[in-house]
């Protein structure tokens, strides 16, 4: 049986006179892509007299653009949301003959257009140091690219603790190191810098 869950977010703004209202691009929309499957989505903005444009960025997640012709003294948007939290297989993926083992070299045409997620900062010595004992411990011999991804995640997993963290943005990779915990959005940020 599966567990469905409800989510209800409300972002609400108060002003103590009416105010004109700029537009506002809103993301709080489920992405088209996502593979939890959403069974029921509304989403009801204040004021009532407003304008909406959906629109979808470049990596096809929905953004509401919304325009109010008239003064109000609150702007409220508020999301309610049912999810179907099935069982997903996270190996449920295609591996391009080029990529079944790791480390790999993409070809040249992917290569450019992948280009903007491959640019890599400069990384600290704590991020040069992990990255150091991945290569000589994970790929002193070639390996299969889920196995490796299975390393690299086990190796983070053992480092960094889970921290439920509250403060806006993402902490450095740096600093995740340096604390060995972090959300994870942090972790996240670490894992795509480690595999740049």
């Amino acid at each position: 049986m599966a567990i469905r869950i409800a989510l209800h977010h409300k972002t609400s703004y108060r002003y103590d006179r009416q105010v004109a209202l700029s537009p506002h691009e809103v993301r709080l929309r489920p992405a088209p892509h996502a593979r939890t499957p959403i069974l029921s989505y509304s989403l009801t903005v204040e004021p009532q007299q407003h304008f909406i444009n959906w629109q979808q960025d470049p990596y096809g997640n929905y953004i509401g653009r919304f325009v109010f012709p008239e003064k109000a003294d609150k702007l409220e948007f508020t999301v309610d949301l049912v999810a179907d939290m099935t069982v997903i297989n996270p190996f449920d993926f295609f591996i391009e003959e080029y990529a079944a083992t790791f480390p790999f070299a993409y070809p040249d045409q992917l290569k450019i257009e992948l280009s903007p997620y491959l640019h890599t900062e400069p990384a600290g010595p704590l991020l040069t140091e992990f990255v150091a004992a991945v290569r000589s411990d994970l790929l002193a011999h070639p390996m299969s690219t889920n196995d490796f991804l299975v390393a690299i995640n086990q190796r983070l997993q053992g480092k960094i603790g889970y921290l439920l963290r509250m403060e806006p943005g993402v902490q450095t990779s740096e600093q995740t190191l340096q604390n060995c915990s972090g959300s994870c959005r942090d972790s996240g940020w670490l894992l795509v810098e480690i595999l740049r």
